[in-house]
């Protein structure tokens, strides 16, 4: 996917690379984080659809886009966000979604309200986030046996993004992520790695919208029983004729649900 041409975003200060949107006017900005392989230009279709004064911060996550030389795991990439960022609301895709659930939980003060997209607590039985742990490291070898083009090849194969187009899937600039920021992407914040927040759900008291695609019945399944645990401040939607990557392939359904809620 191309940069979008808008010289209305600038670099914001900080240790991860993040570009605020220019804006003339107020109001709490919404804070995009992309998932792994992708990169914050992920959300360029998203973003397209909202009006030009709506102000935003996109973030390139540890590993990913211009900020592959962090090394950070996932409450301290939640730490550097909320510190880069401030007080938004948080919108979080896959990977991303677990990142904005830390921040949710950890700064609390900095999140007005929270959108998790296609995305999990983590894992809580042990034995069964070990195996994970160990599967994810077999796939951070494997990105460096095939190389980048290939492994996000591989990668858009899984049964998850079978319902993503090809014109949606960005594949050119997840290419240019790198062997290394992947891999060790996947080392500090994959599921494997992530300590189970199942039991603080309950600690959430903002507003929180759950949004899955109807076809991903994992992840379906997955924000049920995160709203049940939650409680009356969040609700799931879950949109017809879309799988994992409900915010591309359904990015017009997507915007309308975040412009109500938000």
């Amino acid at each position: 996917m191309k940069p979008a041409a808008d010289s209305s975003w600038h670099q914001r200060n900080g240790q991860l690379f993040v570009e605020e949107r220019s804006i003339d006017g107020s109001g709490t900005p919404q804070v995009l984080l992309h998932g792994f392989t992708q990169t914050s230009r992920s959300w360029d279709p998203y973003v397209a659809l909202l009006d030009q004064s709506t102000p935003m911060m996109r973030v390139d996550m540890p590993g990913h886009g211009r900020s592959t030389h962090i090394r950070a795991n996932l409450p301290a990439t939640a730490d550097l966000i909320a510190t880069q960022c401030g007080l938004a609301d948080y919108i979080g895709y896959s990977m991303g979604g677990r990142v904005a659930l830390h921040v949710a939980l950890q700064r609390a003060q900095c999140v007005r309200r929270l959108v998790l997209i296609s995305a999990t607590a983590g894992i809580a039985d042990p034995d069964e986030r070990q195996k994970r742990r160990s599967d994810d490291e077999v796939l951070a070898d494997s990105i460096k046996d095939l190389g980048v083009p290939q492994f996000i090849n591989q990668w858009l194969t899984q049964p998850m993004f079978s319902r993503l187009p090809t014109s949606q899937a960005d594949v050119s600039d997840r290419g240019r992520n790198t062997v290394e920021g992947l891999g060790q992407s996947l080392r500090d914040s994959g599921t494997g790695s992530q300590e189970s927040l199942w039991g603080r759900l309950h600690e959430l008291a903002m507003p929180v919208l759950l949004i899955v695609g109807e076809e991903d019945i994992k992840f379906c399944k997955i924000a049920h029983e995160m709203k049940a645990l939650i409680g009356d401040n969040a609700r799931v939607e879950m949109i017809a004729g879309a799988g994992h990557s409900v915010h591309l392939e359904q990015s017009q359904h997507v915007a309308e649900l975040l412009n109500e809620f938000l």
